[in-house]
């Protein structure tokens, strides 16, 4: 598997996130939701770097530089191949929680880089924020987010019926939970 790293999304990663997230080709048939503003990250980066209170975005990188001892570090080497993303949710505040999701560009996907992109935000979040709980979503029907899940150390906790609107139609989700006292396999 390629040496991989998360780091804050640097200004020249923008491009290439409003390219991922507004080409339904490289979405893929799971993450396409329809067209959204192409200045929403430019706004939001400018705001808080992507890296708010609610919600942060991570640039995933490989390639030269991308190897650190923890993963997770504060530089810009590497090429941008997608980003992990983390929302607050949970409606008290003391309940509240992270749901984690990752989007890679096609050519980083089948190599297990958005498991090891996700076990790292999983470590990193623990790491720098006291919740107890984190969540992740994902169609029924995409059984590889699933696998990669499951791998992370995320419990299958069952199934939403008609959670989520795409193309036209309801889809089921099936919701995924680790807890921090949870045990995580190693990759």
């Amino acid at each position: 598997m390629d040496e991989i790293r998360l780091g804050p999304m640097a200004e020249g990663d923008l491009a290439r996130l409003v390219v991922l997230t507004g080409d339904p080709e490289a979405l893929g048939e799971f993450q396409w939701f329809g067209w959204s503003s192409p200045g929403r990250f430019r706004r939001e980066w400018a705001e808080d770097g992507l890296l708010g209170e609610e919600r942060l975005m991570l640039a995933v990188r490989a390639g030269a530089g991308a190897g650190s001892a923890s993963g997770v570090d504060s530089g810009t080497a590497g090429e941008f191949i997608g980003f992990v993303a983390a929302r607050r949710a949970g409606a008290r505040a003391v309940s509240r929680h992270w749901n984690i999701g990752v989007q890679l560009l096609p050519a980083a996907r089948g190599r297990g880089i958005g498991t090891r992109a996700q076990q790292l935000l999983v470590e990193y979040l623990f790491a720098h924020s006291p919740v107890m709980r984190l969540e992740a979503d994902t169609e029924t029907g995409n059984l590889a987010e699933q696998r990669a899940l499951e791998k992370c150390g995320f419990l299958r906790e069952g199934v939403q019926r008609a959670a989520v609107f795409r193309a036209g139609e309801w889809r089921d989700v099936v919701r995924y939970g680790l807890l921090r006292t949870d045990p995580r396999p190693g990759l």
